[in-house]
Parts: C-alpha cells; sequence; structure tokens
C-alpha cells in the first residue's frame, strides 16, 4: 500500500509542482514531496501521461511542457438546463474551460477553477451537480457568466464564438465590464 496522500490528489499535486516548475524534477524529488517512493512516481507520470498531459523526460527529470495556448475570455448567458450544451459546443470545438467567473454587484468577481477538456469532464461536472446540494454560479447573476477558454489556435477560438453565438448563449460585455488594454475578451457588436 502506498503511503502520503491519495493518488487523485497525489497526481494533481504532481501536475501543480511540474507546472510551477521552469526546471526538471527528478523522481526522487517529486516523491519526497508527494510522500510516495520515485517509482510510485513514474506509474503516476505514466498514468498522466495517458490522461494527455505533456509530461517530458529528460535526463534530470520531468519537465510539464508548456504548450502556447490562445486565451479568450467569453460572456455567456442561458440556463441550468443549457450548461452541458454550453460546454459540450466549447470542447467539441477543441476549447478547455479553464474556469467559471460570475460579476456579481455586491460581492464583486467571483471566480472557481473548472478544467473541462472533455465530455468525460462534462459527464463528471454534471452528475456532480445532479448529486449535490449546490446549483451553478451562473445563478447569483440571473444566468450571466464568464467562461476563460484555451484552444491549441485563435482560429479554434473564433469557431467556438461563432457556435456560441449561433446557439445564443454569447452575451453582450457592458461598458464596466470591458477593462483598458483586454484583448482577450469578446467586444460588444
Amino acid at each position: 500500500m502506498e503511503n502520503g496522500m491519495a493518488a487523485s490528489a497525489r497526481r494533481k499535486k504532481l501536475i501543480s509542482l511540474l507546472g510551477e516548475s521552469d526546471l526538471p524534477l527528478s523522481g526522487a524529488k517529486l516523491g519526497s514531496r508527494t510522500g510516495v517512493s520515485r517509482q510510485i512516481v513514474v506509474q503516476d507520470i505514466a498514468l498522466l501521461r495517458a490522461e494527455g498531459y505533456p509530461i517530458v523526460s529528460t535526463a534530470r527529470g520531468y519537465l510539464l511542457e508548456q504548450r502556447r495556448q490562445a486565451l479568450r475570455v467569453f460572456k455567456v448567458c442561458h440556463t441550468d438546463e443549457q450548461a452541458e450544451d454550453e460546454l459540450t459546443t466549447i470542447t467539441d470545438f477543441g476549447g478547455r474551460v479553464l474556469d467559471v467567473m460570475v460579476n456579481h454587484r455586491i460581492y464583486g468577481k467571483v471566480t472557481a477553477p473548472l478544467d473541462i477538456k472533455n465530455r468525460r469532464d462534462i459527464r463528471r461536472f454534471v452528475d456532480d451537480l445532479q448529486s449535490g446540494r449546490s446549483t451553478l454560479l451562473l445563478n447569483v447573476t440571473s444566468g450571466y457568466h464568464f467562461h476563460t477558454v484555451s484552444a491549441e489556435r485563435e482560429e479554434m477560438l473564433d469557431e467556438i464564438e461563432e457556435a456560441l453565438r449561433g446557439k445564443q448563449y454569447l452575451a453582450e460585455l457592458l461598458p464596466y465590464e470591458i477593462e483598458k488594454n483586454q484583448t482577450h475578451c469578446l467586444t460588444p457588436e
């Protein structure tokens, strides 16, 4: 039996450690930081690679290959019932939903990480909502919310934007929502 943190939490920690480091991290160092042996780290790295994480092995350790991603913030509005379709639309066009943010008039900006990249993640998200006592963050702002979306290329974000527009999920930015020099946000038409 392995010591240290639970396997899924440990793998998230490995991704976090690799993402924060510009230098390779050895299996032994990663093991000591997560409370397991180097061999467990090797197994975890193999599983993370199978999940699609771009982890590179070097003579000095492991690196998380940082691919340059295009980012865009989309302001959207829809019902609870349309949330799954909205997320599916984004991921089917190659987008990764990094977070959700609402701009509440009293509480200000409230952001929660999502990291939804495929239909399996969407299913898990929807199942968690249905089995819990929580509701979508969009409910505190009458359906209006923002998603930061990443994709390999700007053209993919353009396709996502068009698909969201076609489904009437896109919402117009209000003047106070447009920050100075904010080029990654949609602008009103």
